[in-house]
């Protein structure tokens, strides 16, 4: 017996990820992203601006952020403290730099394979952050510089808009004030409750 699969919305474009990450970030809270047909509902994101200096992008181009400064639409891969992968959309117009990092996801589509791949039965911690939700949809470097538009990557727009809950942005030291994280109030798939 199948799981049921919830619909999604319309597939989203360029022109979704061409706007301010500002914008983009809570747009993303209630949208689904699958990789490959796994993953869920998108329930908490960060936003970061190449003009503050908790983007990967403040000091400039190198060869691991070199796709933020690309166009929009596409994933920015990095690997956090050499332990896990996190993945980034890279948004507004080309050579801004900007991002938005996908913190939490609540699962929808594939849970017998997350569950296999994560070795843990509870839907609720398979993609409660950023390294977990990587692991459960088998994100990795190999999709770094991936368009977020064709497969392994599906991003379908909310079919609902969401009542959405900000905060400060977790494990950073710079610009800690900035209220830059976004989620789904009310969720049990975040990563960490909101104050």
């Amino acid at each position: 017996m199948h799981e049921p699969i919830p619909p999604v919305g319309k597939p989203l474009n360029t022109r979704f990820f061409a706007r301010s990450v500002h914008d983009v970030a809570p747009d993303l809270i209630g949208a689904t992203m699958l990789v490959d047909g796994v993953g869920g509902i998108i329930v908490e994101v960060e936003a970061y601006h190449h003009t503050e200096p908790a983007a990967h992008s403040y000091r400039g181009p190198t060869p691991r952020n070199g796709v933020m400064f690309g166009p929009p639409g596409f994933a920015y891969v990095y690997r956090s403290y050499g332990i896990h992968w996190c993945v980034n959309m890279v948004c507004e117009a080309e050579g801004s730099a900007s991002a938005v990092l996908i913190r939490a996801i609540e699962p929808t589509h594939g849970l017998a394979t997350m569950r296999r791949r994560r070795g843990l039965q509870d839907e609720r911690t398979l993609c409660s952050g950023p390294g977990k939700l990587c692991e459960a949809m088998n994100i990795s470097i190999k999709h770094n510089g991936l368009s977020l538009l064709t497969p392994p990557f599906a991003f379908h727009a909310r079919r609902k808009k969401p009542e959405i809950v900000t905060g400060i942005r977790i494990g950073i030291t710079k610009a800690v004030e900035l209220p830059w994280r976004y989620g789904l109030k009310g969720s049990r798939f975040l990563s960490k409750p909101f104050p």
